[in-house]
């Protein structure tokens, strides 16, 4: 891939991603292999007015050989530097970017109830620093080839020519080319996601009722007031930045514990490195009861059995099966891109922005509105061409919202 054009997706990051403010300090997590480009993103933080910029190299081999010999005792605790980096970050109100580029399977083979203690233990102890940046913070997830993603998302590629590839698509997904300025694209779409988001938010919508080919039968409440949202986020300081880097979804917070029925996942979900696969959940009063998984339902029940508020809801978001990801024909086996080729539910804590006036609310005000609080959030996509969403608004009128996989 040309280096002018990866130079331009850094600055993306960088100055639309978490559009770094003067001054400001940046934290980027990054694997350890991706180094090059590490040292042209930390460069563009810098250009965009940084005033400092700290790298944290991750290695998933190494993470494998933590979970493979050290002791569930010693895993849970979570050392006082670690608490001081986030406390820092909580202080200098640093922008957050994180860079994904593993293989979908990249940790499997570690046991999953390890998994979930250890999850369990070190968020627990992690939430306070959570929600501390909450709304406060810009962050942004974006990606990168790997030898071994690439691998699994073209399997008959070569290696370099799966690189290759899965750049293209990548670059092709937010909306980088040679001959066009990709923040004024950025910028031009904001009005795109708008147009849908005050349509939405006109309806005085209560709940959306789903239904797939697959056997999808789900009602999920919403909470009256909230709103839907999409392609970038505002901090409290009045920052907009896009948190997301591609998105495609318009999304909102739903009622905390009201949702009945089953769901099945369209696409494979890629987990703490590993798959799950051919799943479905069903909801009763508001939580997840049970659930089946052809491949990956160990990791599947971690991810529910969390915490409480981890077999709720927290996010439904909605993208038309035309997306520009869904029109790639790649299925990435990473959810950043493929939820922005589906409609997509998620487990675990919601959104605080969603409620009107949400910046003047403690934390508890905003739980008693309905978001739901939990100290995971999974996203997992179930549309494709046969999902049909109704909503239903505050006086009873039916609205398609989704027939067939697109807009109504």
């Amino acid at each position: 891939m040309k280096k002018t054009l990866i130079r331009k997706y850094a600055r993306l990051i960088a100055r639309v991603g978490v559009n770094v403010q003067k001054g400001q300090s940046v934290v980027i997590d990054i694997a350890a292999e991706c180094e090059d480009f590490a040292v042209i993103l930390a460069e563009e933080c810098y250009r965009a007015g940084a005033g400092k910029v700290r790298v944290e190299f991750l290695s998933n081999k190494l993470t494998k050989l933590d979970f493979r010999h050290q002791s569930l005792t010693t895993m849970k605790k979570v050392s006082k530097w670690i608490e001081a980096k986030a406390q820092e970050m909580v202080d200098e109100n640093a922008a957050r970017i994180l860079i994904e580029s593993d293989a979908p399977d990249a940790l499997k083979g570690i046991n999953a109830e390890k998994l979930l203690k250890v999850s369990r233990a070190r968020k627990a102890v992690m939430k306070k620093y959570r929600d501390a940046v909450e709304g406060i913070q810009q962050w942004c997830i974006a990606a990168i080839p790997s030898k071994a993603w690439a691998k699994a998302v073209f399997p008959d590629e070569k290696p370099a020519a799966g690189v290759e590839k899965l750049w293209q698509a990548i670059l092709s997904t937010v909306y980088v080319t040679e001959d066009n300025d990709p923040e004024a694209v950025w910028n031009a779409r904001k009005a795109v996601y708008a147009e849908k988001c005050d349509w939405l938010n006109s309806l005085d919508l209560r709940s959306l009722e789903y239904k797939t080919a697959k056997g999808t039968d789900l009602k999920v409440g919403l909470i009256k007031g909230a709103k839907f949202i999409g392609g970038g986020d505002t901090s409290r300081y009045g920052v907009f930045y896009v948190p997301n880097l591609p998105t495609e979804e318009i999304f909102s917070s739903p009622m905390r514990g009201v949702v009945e029925g089953r769901v099945y996942a369209t696409k494979p979900l890629s987990y703490n490195g590993s798959l799950i696969e051919n799943f479905n959940i069903t909801f009763k009063d508001g939580k997840a009861v049970s659930w089946e998984a052809e491949k990956g339902a160990d990791l599947l029940k971690t991810i529910i059995t969390l915490d409480e508020g981890s077999a709720m809801l927290g996010e439904v978001a909605i993208v038309p099966n035309s997306s520009p990801v869904s029109k790639t024909g790649i299925l990435f086996l990473n959810t950043l891109f493929d939820e922005n080729a589906s409609c997509h539910l998620a487990l675990g804590v919601g959104f605080n922005e969603v409620i009107d006036g949400w910046e003047n609310l403690s934390q508890e005000e905003i739980r008693k509105a309905g978001v739901n609080d939990s100290l995971g959030h999974v996203d997992f996509m179930i549309g494709d061409s046969t999902l049909c969403i109704t909503g239903v608004t505050g006086d009873g009128k039916r609205v398609p919202i989704i027939v067939n996989g697109e807009w109504a």
